[in-house]
């Protein structure tokens, strides 16, 4: 079980969880934990570390103000005194550590990408406490441990660490299955581990669910439950398209496609772990514990429709690099991808005409402008590209699903129903795999775009 931070940001809640978690041993599970930072908390540390930097920064007042907000929580969710007691020290001890981490940017005026880890190491250090607590409280046998205690360890690539799989499946097994052979319940920080060297890193947004797929690889279980504040994954985001249902079942192809593309903030790599021990996921709403939200499995019993989902990722660039030079030319595409590489810059679209004279893709929002100063110095001069254009207001709307697998007519459809909106594709994405079709529109298109293929498909009813 992995518990998300809306599920743990106050007591109320935090006590419900403990619950929720008692309520599953007492039917007979066998439980491991994963539990994240506090909703919000994760942000409020990248904050810190960044303006920790700055002279008037205010680095105590910042602490202090994070760890009254755990003491709150804590006082109100673990009722056993004792139990407070080592939560509270643990916590007062957490909060010294990160002042002087905070301290140590300010003075050298510097935060660098392992320090930055460091800091954002503290909001899953003190939220797992808290939930340790709260289930002492009520009488679990429970133990609390770091992603590094348990036994994950990463690459030194801080801020998007890379697990080494076989090392960190072999030291979770030995360490958390004795736990669990003792009628405990080890409850694990999500999203950090520890480098070779010994090193605080983090895994990437969502690295939580990484967390527990691999906890679940390792130990071999029977299902990893992802426990968030929505019902499973939707056929749509309900806030553009109110008629948006749960989605029962999905293949756990479609689930990578449809998280990569903006369903849901998780792990590029967390169902891998999963799926390669063909473990299912499914995602749950901890606030509603009896519907069985979405399941993610590697052959879903319901074909179910054509598309399956309808996603939007907001918040992208879309450069268009064109030249006659590159007609016929060997080594373009790969030149352009070798300089975004080096850079650290993910490509997540790319289109090609068939004259090879343009080739258009999407980034990061984030990084559009250096991506095309990179691209304009590495490239133009040479030749081959006569100009490189962009556009900075555009988003990414997918149709996925298995069911447009050697389906005639799809795309057609998909096109049709956006052009009767009077919406304008700009670019388009298919890979042979056929599991999505992308489009790229102007922002101010994007949610006509997503409600249009919603309604054509009828996915607003029983999937």
């Amino acid at each position: 079980m992995k518990f998300g931070g809306t599920s743990l940001d106050d007591a109320e809640k935090m006590k419900h969880v403990a619950g929720l978690i008692s309520r599953y041993l007492d039917e007979g599970y066998e439980l491991v934990v994963v539990a994240s930072a506090l909703s919000g908390v994760t942000d409020e540390l990248l904050k810190m570390s960044r303006d920790a930097s700055r002279a008037d920064a205010d680095v105590t007042g910042w602490v202090d103000k994070l760890f009254e907000k755990h003491i709150r929580i804590a006082e109100n969710a673990v009722s056993n005194s004792d139990a407070l007691n080592t939560v509270v020290k643990t916590l007062e001890e957490l909060r010294d550590e990160l002042e002087k981490l905070l301290y140590g940017i300010h003075y050298i005026r510097e935060v660098t990408p392992r320090s930055r880890d460091y800091v954002l190491s503290f909001g899953e250090r003190m939220s797992t406490p808290i939930l340790w607590g709260s289930l002492t409280s009520i009488g679990v046998k429970t133990r609390w441990l770091t992603g590094w205690d348990a036994g994950i360890v990463t690459d030194s690539n801080y801020g998007e660490a890379k697990p080494f799989i076989e090392l960190s499946k072999l030291q979770l097994k030995t360490r958390l299955q004795p736990i669990i052979d003792r009628g405990e319940v080890p409850v694990v920080t999500g999203y950090i581990a520890k480098s070779q060297d010994g090193s605080i890193t983090t895994l990437g947004r969502g690295g939580s669910d990484y967390t527990a797929t691999l906890i679940a690889a390792a130990l071999k279980v029977d299902e990893v439950w992802l426990w968030t504040d929505v019902d499973g994954l939707m056929t749509a985001d309900p806030r553009i398209e109110p008629s948006a249902k749960t989605i029962k079942e999905l293949s756990f192809e479609e689930a990578v496609e449809m998280t990569a593309l903006g369903a849901k903030r998780m792990h590029p790599r967390a169902l891998e772990p999963a799926m390669e021990e063909d473990i299912p996921v499914r995602i749950r709403n901890t606030f509603n514990p009896d519907n069985p939200g979405t399941i993610i499995t590697s052959k879903p019993k319901e074909p179910g429709g054509i598309v399956k989902a309808v996603t939007l990722v907001r918040d992208v660039g879309l450069i268009n690099v064109q030249g006659f030079g590159m007609v016929g030319t060997p080594g373009t595409a790969a030149r352009i991808f070798q300089v975004l590489g080096n850079a650290g810059i993910n490509i997540m679209m790319i289109s090609q005409t068939v004259s090879e004279s343009n080739i258009s893709m999407i980034v990061p929002g984030s990084v559009l402008m250096k991506a095309v100063s990179l691209l304009e110095t590495a490239l133009l001069g040479t030749g081959l590209v006569k100009d490189i254009t962009y556009e900075s207001d555009v988003s990414v709307v997918a149709a996925v699903g298995r069911g447009m697998r050697g389906r005639p007519g799809t795309a057609a459809r998909i096109f049709k129903a956006v052009a009767e909106k009077g919406v304008n594709i700009r670019m388009i994405a298919q890979g042979s795999s056929e599991l999505n079709i992308s489009l790229v529109v102007k922002e101010g298109d994007c949610e006509k775009a997503v409600r249009a293929i919603h309604e054509e498909f009828r996915l607003g009813g029983s999937n």
